[in-house]
């Protein structure tokens, strides 16, 4: 018998995937768990009541422009109240709720309210809570309010398989059909180590390997991009298949945390490779034996099969409409209603990270001083500054001020409002976003001016680093702003 075929056609028994559900639905316990405790110690700061862009005023905003639409149009029980006493209910009370879904408490309406906990949060973070990655877990969660009933749902498994093709194949497909040289000439690894927003220091190692060596490894990321995913919808006698597509997905996500700080991303998206797996494969490591006891409501069953596929349909549109967007003369072709009905959920997503690779790092240096002579630079906690300080890691927790310093430079235009705000803070000596900073040059007294600095930062060489120990490069671009005082910076009344 052929060796190949009896590897691949071995396992005959029907797959159970109780023991599978079980650790899916404790894994994005802590996922959870991770994303509202790294959000709970920075709120305050980003969108609280004294916070850079705080979550009052803009739904006020919100609401003077679109009137009774707002609340359809930002979906958020702040809509109750944005103060910091709101802001904490949401994260701590999240955070409450996610030890309860580890713990196997009443797992489905857990889920439920996990997730117009943290679509609140997403609607009154603004900015800082517009990542993917909250999106994914705001779909994720969902989709696990109907895979947690009773029975697992052979449509919900589905639809959470159908949703980690989307995360993979959009993140592969859209860097070939967007154009972007880098990725189609396997140069974009040549790029990514240094110009990502936080790496980490082992990212320093692998960008001084041979260019071979970057080349290669972007074939592979391309490759378990583009192939693997595929393998996710095998058929059963040959799941073994999908045992192997589970293992080169979670080895491509510990690569990328290995070099670069997605906060929760490669957590989140590792534990959407469980479902992949049946009791079969995870009784070899979790020797737990479950059985279904409760027989599944009637009203149960048809709710999901009325449902499942309308949320597939949603993402067959929101797949197919992030592909069209890459490609020339489409944008706007696909725009369906359906999906502008549901965009305020954040719940069916377009997925596609590093699409177009970034070939520079420009960042924004903040700069303090007393007499507008001598200046001296704020620290950020993890974001590059001093060439000096090694690159950390600080995954799974997402430091979002940071990550906005790094899409800030690359548009600086963008960001105005809240960079603005953010020189307001500093001169105000606001504790709450003062804590959301490194290094305060000023500890006793704000200084009287800000300004905004450009740099262009690379990674040093082996031979820079060894003789000077820095491990970034660096050149002055110019300022981005003049010297402001506090008096400039006052917002309008």
């Amino acid at each position: 018998m052929d060796i190949t075929a009896a590897w691949a056609t071995r396992p005959v028994d029907p797959p159970v995937y109780l023991l599978s559900r079980w650790l899916f639905l404790r894994l994005l316990g802590a996922v959870y768990l991770v994303a509202f405790v790294s959000l709970a110690v920075q709120v305050s700061g980003l969108v609280g009541e004294h916070g850079i862009l705080p979550a009052g005023a803009f739904l006020q905003r919100a609401h003077a422009q679109y009137g009774g639409a707002a609340y359809r149009l930002f979906p958020t029980v702040c809509w109750l109240g944005a103060g910091d006493g709101m802001l904490r209910l949401l994260v701590w009370g999240g955070a409450a709720l996610a030890l309860l879904l580890i713990a196997g408490v009443a797992q489905a309406p857990v889920l439920l309210l996990l997730w117009i906990a943290y679509l609140s949060l997403s609607v009154a973070g603004q900015a800082f809570l517009w990542f993917q990655w909250d999106g994914l877990l705001l779909e994720t969660g969902l989709l696990a309010v109907l895979y947690a009933p009773s029975r697992p749902s052979t449509w919900m498994r589905w639809l959470l398989w159908w949703l980690l093709f989307r995360l993979m194949f959009l993140s592969g497909v859209t860097k070939l059909v967007s154009g972007d040289a880098a990725w189609r000439h396997l140069t974009a690894l040549d790029y990514h180590f240094w110009t990502q927003p936080l790496p980490t220091w082992p990212a320093w190692y692998v960008h001084a390997a041979p260019l071979w060596v970057h080349r290669a490894m972007t074939f592979v990321i391309l490759a378990i991009e583009l192939v693997v995913p595929w393998l996710i919808f095998v058929p059963e006698r040959w799941r073994r298949a999908r045992y192997a597509a589970c293992a080169l997905l979670v080895l491509g996500q510990l690569a990328i945390a290995l070099t670069g700080n997605y906060g929760f991303f490669n957590l989140l998206a590792i534990v959407l490779c469980v479902p992949l797996l049946d009791d079969g494969v995870l009784v070899r490591v979790l020797p737990l034996r479950l059985v279904a006891t409760d027989p599944e409501p009637r009203w149960q069953r048809h709710a999901i099969r009325g449902v499942a596929p309308v949320l597939a349909l949603l993402s067959l549109l929101a797949f197919a409409r992030e592909i069209a967007q890459t490609l020339p003369n489409t944008r706007g072709a696909l725009d369906n209603p359906l999906l502008r009905a549901v965009e305020p959920l954040r719940s069916v997503n377009g997925y596609g990270l590093f699409r177009v690779m970034t070939t520079e790092r420009p960042e924004i240096v903040i700069e303090g001083s007393r007499d507008g002579v001598q200046w001296s630079e704020y620290g950020f906690r993890w974001k590059p500054g001093d060439v000096r300080r090694r690159p950390a890691f600080v995954a799974p927790h997402m430091p979002r001020l940071d990550w906005q310093m790094w899409f800030a430079a690359l548009n600086p235009e963008g960001a105005r409002d809240w960079l603005l705000s953010l020189l307001r803070h500093i001169l105000a000596g606001t504790p709450q976003v003062l804590a959301l900073l490194g290094d305060d040059p000023f500890p006793d007294a704000p200084p009287h001016y800000v300004r905004l600095v450009y740099y262009r930062y690379r990674f040093s060489t082996p031979r820079e680093r060894a003789a000077s120990g820095a491990w970034w490069q660096r050149e002055r671009v110019g300022d981005l702003t003049k010297a402001l005082s506090l008096a400039e910076l006052a917002p309008p009344r």
